[in-house]
């Protein structure tokens, strides 16, 4: 199924959660960022039931220091 992040197009197995969706994808490194899925903010300790769905916009916010 394709799921877009960040409007670009990935491919994911069906019944992927968003915490696995991740890791394959290479983000290794999640602390400091904040993740919705289709405008709905999902907390850290729900990524791992929260399965994904095809077609799901989801955004990734990462934190940055600075004025």
């Amino acid at each position: 199924m394709t799921i877009h992040i960040n409007k670009e197009a990935h491919e994911v197995a069906e019944a992927t959660s968003l915490q696995n969706a991740l890791s394959n994808l290479q983000f290794q490194q999640t602390s400091g960022i904040a993740v919705a899925i289709n405008e709905e903010v999902i907390p850290r300790q729900q990524w791992s039931e929260r399965l994904l769905r095809d077609q799901d916009q989801v955004l990734i916010i990462t934190a940055t220091q600075g004025g």
